[in-house]
């Protein structure tokens, strides 16, 4: 599961890449196309943790413990770092539209 959402995470990532081949160089369109892979990684990630831990309780171990424990921190800390970049550029995102909504200012 987890690697059929990166797959196509990366597939809509080339393509929207591919897209831009020939354009302008346009910033906000790197941005989105980052963010929306970011928003698939974190999926990813969520999912690879809930599927460690269904196979550390099935048949648990301390050695399978340990690994989970360290893997579990592992992917926690690149989610949360993850989510806080998603954050802050949904922040700016928003504040451009809004900026963009009220026009330029005399």
């Amino acid at each position: 599961m987890v690697v059929l959402l990166l797959a196509y995470a990366a597939l809509e990532a080339v393509a929207n890449t591919l897209g831009a081949i020939g354009k302008a160089p346009d910033l906000d369109r790197r941005r989105e196309t980052w963010f929306r892979f970011a928003l698939w990684i974190v999926l990813a990630l969520e999912f690879a943790l809930a599927a460690d831990i269904i196979r550390s309780a099935i048949a648990p171990s301390w050695n399978s413990i340990g690994q989970l424990a360290a893997i579990a921190t592992i992917r926690t800390l690149l989610n949360w770092f993850l989510v806080k970049d998603i954050e802050s550029y949904n922040e700016k995102r928003e504040a451009r539209a809004e900026a963009q909504m009220r026009g330029p200012r005399e």
